[in-house]
């Protein structure tokens, strides 16, 4: 029997989603037949190797945020030479790395918002794109930090004075419609979600909380547009050089009717499994049991 360790909880932001990502890797992969050592990851590093001593055949990494899917705790592994699920090392630093993944995404022809890095300080003073625009933290996951300011509002000094995500931000045009996502596997795109947030946008509540958003699969949308972001999620997948699951997700553009526009904003190397998430209920439309994702994810590791 395979012996699977689950690294789960972490340090970043998203301590509560990787916990709860774990507790359900955990049973769905005792249901599939595997030996599963669970590990709650905390602050110290040594604890965690100690636990993984003796090395299991696999680590099914569940960790969310940062030292879980920018390529930290990947570098671990590879130096404890022990195979894991996800992307390695460089993919995932580029992934969580916005500005770097956004010039990946240009290099190759991607589809992309207009936007660039600003020191955070200069966004009390002027607005460094014509409103509404999005603020973001470069190396944060499940919206954490984000904010969209529009005509009217006065929030620069309030968001600057509460910004905890280092020296600077990624700013981006605001792109009207509707949000879209694509979950991949391996070479294979799964479908196209529309998430219909219960708030202003697809944030951290909506993405977690129960009746945060309501989810449409398959998404409704033309099918030329349908087509094109499956092909997109695949082509980004490839671009950052991701490995097993991944998931793109999009802003899709409809205002002045379909087919839209599709834009890229961001692939997430470490795909939440929460009751909630996306990618194990795409997985389910393709008739595709949890366990059995869990299980492809383990066979696939590396």
């Amino acid at each position: 029997m395979k012996r699977v360790a689950v690294l789960y909880g972490g340090i970043s932001a998203e301590r509560e989603v990787s916990l709860s990502t774990g507790r359900q890797v955990i049973s769905a992969l005792q249901d599939a037949g595997y030996d599963v050592l669970p590990v709650e990851v905390g602050a110290d590093l040594v604890a965690v190797i100690e636990a993984l001593t003796p090395r299991p055949d696999a680590v099914f990494n569940a960790l969310h945020g940062r030292f879980g899917e920018d390529g930290v705790i990947q570098g671990v592994l590879d130096w404890l030479e022990i195979p894991y699920t996800h992307s390695g090392v460089r993919a995932s630093a580029l992934a969580m790395d916005k500005a770097a993944s956004r010039a990946v995404f240009a290099s190759v022809g991607l589809p992309i918002a207009t936007g660039r890095v600003i020191n955070i300080g200069d966004l009390a003073e002027n607005d460094p794109l014509p409103r509404p625009y999005v603020v973001k933290p470069l190396n944060e996951g499940s919206s954490v930090g984000v904010e969209i300011l529009r005509e009217g509002e006065n929030r620069r000094h309030e968001i600057v004075r509460e910004w905890r995500f280092g020296p600077q931000a990624l700013v981006e045009e605001f792109i009207p419609g509707r949000e879209l996502t694509v979950g991949v596997l391996g070479s294979r795109a799964l479908t196209v979600t529309e998430i219909a947030a219960s708030h202003a946008f697809y944030d951290y509540d909506s993405k977690y909380a129960d009746g945060g958003s309501q989810h449409v699969v398959p998404a409704v949308i033309h099918p030329e547009s349908f087509t094109q972001a499956m092909d997109l999620a695949v082509a980004a997948h490839a671009a950052l050089g991701c490995r097993g699951a991944s998931r793109a997700d999009f802003r899709y553009d409809d205002t002045e009717g379909e087919p839209g526009r599709l834009v890229l904003l961001e692939v997430n190397t470490q795909p939440g499994l929460t009751p909630t998430s996306l990618l194990p209920e795409q997985a389910a439309f393709c008739g595709i049991t949890f366990p059995a994702l869990c299980a492809w994810m383990v066979e696939e590791a590396q």
